[in-house]
């Protein structure tokens, strides 16, 4: 691996950039990129963290969605348009070359970047961390044990300007400032032994653990950064003006906090041990149920991945699992649910799978129709695990306190104080073990999204979707 020593080629980078920048066109607040279209444009590159096609097909993304609500509320007469770049060193060229109004792409504020472009107020922070493969390599104390080492990041990112910063005080060190590629990519490599270490933010670390288990935090390198969006110095100061009255009030009213939870609230919930099991039981015990579990979707429109991850957490796939308070088989029904749904084995996955999901699709039409998805599902889950009324007990409690009662963020807060006396007592329907409920959605977010990765979605039999409501 070629070995780039830096002295100042990102700075000699900027000034290039800089040079073959244009001033735009002001309307309305926005730079005009095409006068034939009322549209704004955001820059952005296709990654976990940012931007990317979920499992309907659909754009998703933490960045995606944070654009769409800027849009909504600012610019509703407006059309967005994503620029997709191969990298995230081509975000910033692409604001500079009047590609596009805003950056919105995982963007850390650094000394350079802030010679090139203006920020918004930032909205996340996160930590760079030294990432290895702890299966291959023993964690070092310090950078001095990393010389010598094969260390790659992405070219033109906070990472290689962190290093660099480095090398001054540790003169030996030397890494890869790798093209075409991004710092997911790079932690894979990791992960399968082509690379010594990476640096990446601790939120995609965190997230990227869940599919490796072998990956491990080193260190930490340097200060906490802050995340923003980034606009051309040529940009109407009304268009900053509007991101940042946008971020403040998203902040006030809970919807970052939301977002940040739907994206990263479940990263660090399982544990090395918990990640190593499931993928070896994903190849081992889950391909006997895969049918079983894709007949459910079919039956109840629920993503077959997501009943396989509730299977996994209340059961591993051991379809005889029983508990002390007889709740039994893959999908652990109570004799209650069993006799609702029909069930005469609960340890007969062909009963228990599809009676499950019956269950949980039934929960999610209790949930009221005005609350959005995911909170929608998370919501059903935990009633799932805790009931009902124990969830409208945390909503009402909720509202009580300032929070949204239709947003698992807030949600989630509420459940855990429902064994504190000051609270259940005040409740309808009294005292719940509500840490519980939160550690099972969690759980089986994780779990759902690791299936996500490794597992292909199935195609609905839109004949059979018909029967979805029957119970």
């Amino acid at each position: 691996m070629a070995r780039l020593f830096f002295i100042q080629p990102l700075f000699i980078l900027a000034l290039v950039l800089i040079s073959g920048c244009k001033p735009a066109d002001k309307v309305s607040g926005l730079p005009s990129l095409d006068p034939n279209k009322k549209e704004i444009v955001f820059v952005t590159h296709n990654g976990p963290t940012t931007y990317y096609i979920n499992n309907k097909n659909k754009p998703a993304g933490f960045e995606y969605d944070l654009a769409k609500l800027f849009v909504k509320e600012y610019y509703p007469d407006y059309e967005i348009r994503f620029l997709l770049v191969d990298s995230i060193s081509n975000v910033i060229p692409s604001l500079l070359k009047n590609k596009a109004h805003i950056a919105a792409a995982n963007l850390s504020i650094t000394h350079l970047r802030q010679h090139l472009v203006l920020f918004s107020t930032p909205y996340q922070e996160v930590q760079q961390q030294l990432i290895f493969n702890n299966e291959i390599n023993k964690k070092p104390k310090n950078i001095n044990d990393i010389a010598g080492k094969k260390i790659a990041v992405p070219e033109g990112t906070s990472y290689a300007e962190r290093l660099a910063g480095l090398q001054q005080k540790y003169p030996a060190l030397s890494w890869n400032a790798a093209k075409d590629t991004n710092a997911e990519s790079l932690l894979e490599e990791v992960a399968d032994g082509l690379l010594d270490f990476t640096i990446a933010d601790s939120h995609l670390a965190a997230l990227m653990q869940n599919y490796y288990p072998n990956l491990d935090v080193a260190m930490p390198v340097g200060p906490v950064d802050k995340i923003a969006w980034a606009m051309s110095k040529n940009s109407d100061p009304v268009l900053l003006k509007n991101v940042n009255a946008f971020f403040d009030k998203i902040q006030k009213d809970g919807s970052l906090r939301n977002l940040l939870d739907r994206y990263y609230g479940h990263n660090e919930r399982l544990n090395t041990l918990d990640v190593t099991t499931f993928l070896k039981r994903s190849n081992t015990l889950l391909p006997q149920y895969i049918d079983l579990f894709k007949q459910a979707q079919e039956i109840t429109g629920l993503d077959w991945r997501l009943l396989a991850a509730v299977s996994y957490r209340e059961s591993h796939w051991d379809t005889y699992n029983t508990s002390p308070t007889n709740v039994r088989g893959l999908m652990m029904l109570t004799e209650d649910t069993a006799d609702q749904m029909g069930v005469t084995d609960r340890l007969d996955p062909k009963q228990s799978i599809p009676a499950g999901a019956k269950y949980i699709l039934k929960l999610k039409d209790t949930v009221p129709e005005r609350i959005p998805e995911p909170d929608r599902t998370y919501l059903a889950l935990a009633a799932y695990n805790i009931g009902y009324a124990h969830v409208e007990d945390a909503r009402v409690l909720a509202s009580r306190l300032g929070l949204n009662p239709d947003r698992w963020a807030d949600i989630k807060k509420t459940l855990v104080l429902l064994r504190d006396p000051n609270y259940y007592t005040t409740l309808k329907y009294g005292y719940a073990s509500g840490g519980a409920p939160v550690i099972f959605v969690e759980t089986i977010r994780s779990y759902q999204r690791i299936l996500e990765k490794y597992q292909p979605a199935h195609t609905i039999n839109k004949n059979a979707f018909g029967l979805a409501k029957i119970y």
